[in-house]
C-alpha cells in the first residue's frame, strides 16, 4: 500500500527550517546542507522540492508571506462586519510590529531577507518587480486614498518595527504613535 505525501507540508516543514536558521542567524546559515540538517531531511529532498538554494530562499519566504497575510486576515476578520475602515487599517499595520512571539520571529527572518537583498542585485530586483499590494491596500482604507499618506505609514511602521525589536521602543509605546497617526488621518480638520 502506497502511502499519500503532502507535498505542500514536506514544502512548509522545509521553509520552517530556512526561517528558523535564518532568525537566529541570517540568511548566511540557511545553506542546503544545514536547512536539510535542520529539517531532517536529506539534501536531495530539498532539491527536489525547491530546486536551487535562491529558489529554496525565495519559496520560503513565498510561504512566510502567505503565512503572514493569513494571519492578517484573520485578525481583519476578527474585527467583525462592524469594522471601520480605520480600524481594519490599524489591525493591518499592527501586524508589522513584533506584538507577540509569531509576529517577533516573522519580522527577524523579513530582517534576514532584507540584508541578503541588499547584497545580491538579482533577488533585489525579482523582489522589487512585485506589485506593492500592501501599500495600495493601506491608500484605499484611507480617506480620499491618499497614496503619499499610505507610503509614510508604511514606512514609519518599519521603522518602529526595527526599534521595538531592538528594545529601543516598547511595543505599548509603537502601538501609541501609531493609533496617533490614524487618529490625525480620520480626524476632519475643521
Amino acid at each position: 500500500m502506497s502511502r499519500q505525501v503532502d507535498h505542500d507540508a514536506r514544502r512548509r516543514h522545509i521553509a520552517a527550517a530556512v526561517w528558523r536558521l535564518a532568525a537566529s542567524g541570517g540568511l548566511e546559515d540557511a545553506t542546503i546542507r544545514r536547512v536539510a540538517a535542520e529539517a531532517g531531511v536529506p539534501a536531495r529532498q530539498l532539491q527536489y522540492y525547491f530546486g536551487t538554494r535562491e529558489d529554496l530562499l525565495l519559496g520560503a519566504l513565498e510561504l512566510l508571506n502567505r503565512d503572514g497575510a493569513a494571519e492578517a486576515q484573520g485578525r481583519v476578520a476578527a474585527l467583525g462586519p462592524e469594522a471601520t475602515p480605520r480600524d481594519i487599517l490599524r489591525s493591518v499595520l499592527l501586524e508589522f510590529l513584533p506584538l507577540d512571539e509569531s509576529r517577533r520571529q516573522r519580522h527577524l527572518v523579513y530582517i534576514a531577507y532584507f540584508v541578503r537583498f541588499m547584497a545580491d542585485e538579482a533577488i533585489r530586483d525579482r523582489i522589487r518587480d512585485t506589485p506593492p499590494e500592501l501599500e495600495n491596500l493601506i491608500a484605499l482604507l484611507l480617506p480620499e486614498g491618499r497614496k503619499d499618506e499610505a507610503d509614510f505609514l508604511l514606512a514609519g511602521t518599519n521603522g518602529l518595527q526595527g526599534q521595538v525589536l531592538l528594545g529601543q521602543l516598547s511595543a505599548e509605546r509603537a502601538v501609541e504613535l501609531i493609533d496617533r497617526q490614524l487618529d490625525r488621518l480620520f480626524t476632519p480638520t475643521q
